[in-house]
């Protein structure tokens, strides 16, 4: 062996990953990311769950025993409510994770030793479930009345048997279709520049809007073929119910499918090979499942982890499909995150296309 020979090509090596930007971030970002999510943004103690507080009794033992919730850092009150329905209204619109509900005889019933508090919880998060529990280990000190523990009764709703499947099968959904569909498209445009096609392409009649909605919609069926699979097996072999529309289920997946279809192509535009262009999807898919509340819950994060989070159309994906397939929610009712994945998709699109015209020219 050569070592001159040897040293050369090491050198060309070094040389090209240089040049190369893409990969001397993703040799960089790759262990400093996952480094930051999992020692930092990774929290399996959930902390600061959403709560709201239906005190019908309004005594002093009453404001106690929130009170005394509150201080476990468990939850965090940022709502009221008058009646229990109104807090199973909260539930099924995901505005919070645990409502904490106060008969008005509390009293009585705290002095005679009965359930005196209802802890009312999101189940189809089955982590939530597991910390919202520990707020039924507190004890309900008397205030005018001598010392006596009464329980608090945890109640959780949508997924009461704690199954597994039931909370990761609609989570899969989003999973599959945000590896899938960001990495067909992400590589759609550089491949037409790497075959050649793009002069061909350049020289139709054919707008630069409709090339990138003609690079969208194949994929799209293809989403939607995904998606009725996932959700065929999960009700076949794991009893996954729908207990919303299913029509607002196949519209919460359009909606995501379209946001990383148009995510995709922004990569592509940006992308100078179909290899960097897998390199980017990375960046994309890592966050999406760590942060996203599918693998560990969002309530545990820190601030900062939860604004990126807020980015990640996943996120707001699973809040949909969870609420509509766990809880019964429709559409309407989570307007809020559905307005969020119209105004990506038109955002994606848009800057999309406007790359790709500086491309052309």
């Amino acid at each position: 062996m050569n070592l001159r020979r040897l040293w050369a090509i090491v050198l060309k090596e070094v040389r090209q990953l240089r040049r190369d930007r893409i990969t001397l971030a993703m040799i960089v970002m790759i262990p400093v990311g996952q480094l930051v999510l999992f020692g930092y943004a990774i929290n399996l103690n959930p902390r600061g769950l959403t709560a709201a507080v239906a005190d019908q009794s309004g005594t002093a033992g009453s404001r106690a025993v929130v009170m005394d919730m509150v201080a476990t850092g468990v939850i965090r009150p940022v709502a009221t409510a008058d009646t229990p329905e109104q807090l199973m209204a909260m539930l099924r619109r995901g505005e919070i994770s645990v409502g904490v509900s106060v008969p008005a005889d509390f009293e009585r019933r705290r002095i005679d030793g009965r359930e005196a508090v209802q802890v009312l919880v999101d189940g189809s998060d089955t982590v939530v479930q597991s910390a919202a529990v520990q707020l039924a280990q507190l004890p309900i000190d008397g205030v005018a009345a001598p010392r006596k523990a009464a329980p608090i009764g945890v109640v959780s709703f949508y997924n009461p048997e704690r199954r597994s499947p039931v909370n990761i099968v609609p989570g899969l959904i989003g999973v599959i279709l945000t590896m899938t569909m960001v990495m067909f498209t992400s590589v759609a445009i550089v491949r037409e520049r790497e075959r050649g096609n793009m002069e061909l392409l350049i020289t139709t009649p054919v707008s630069r809007t409709e090339l990138m909605v003609g690079k969208v919609l194949p994929y799209a069926l293809i989403g939607l073929i995904q998606t009725t699979v996932v959700i065929l097996l999960g009700l076949w072999l794991f009893q996954v119910p729908i207990r919303g529309s299913v029509l607002d289920v196949y519209l919460a997946a359009i909606l995501l499918i379209l946001a990383n279809l148009t995510l995709g192509l922004m990569i592509s535009t940006k992308a100078a090979s179909q290899f960097q262009a897998m390199q980017m999807t990375v960046f994309i898919l890592l966050p999406s499942i760590l942060l996203s509340g599918f693998m560990f819950p969002y309530a545990g994060m820190p601030r900062v982890a939860q604004w990126l989070a807020e980015v990640l159309p996943m996120t707001h994906f699973l809040r949909l499909i969870r609420g509509v397939m766990l809880r019964g929610a429709s559409l309407w009712e989570l307007w809020q995150d559905v307005l969020y994945l119209v105004g990506f998709i038109a955002t994606m699109m848009s800057l999309a296309v406007a790359r790709f015209r500086k491309r052309l020219d």
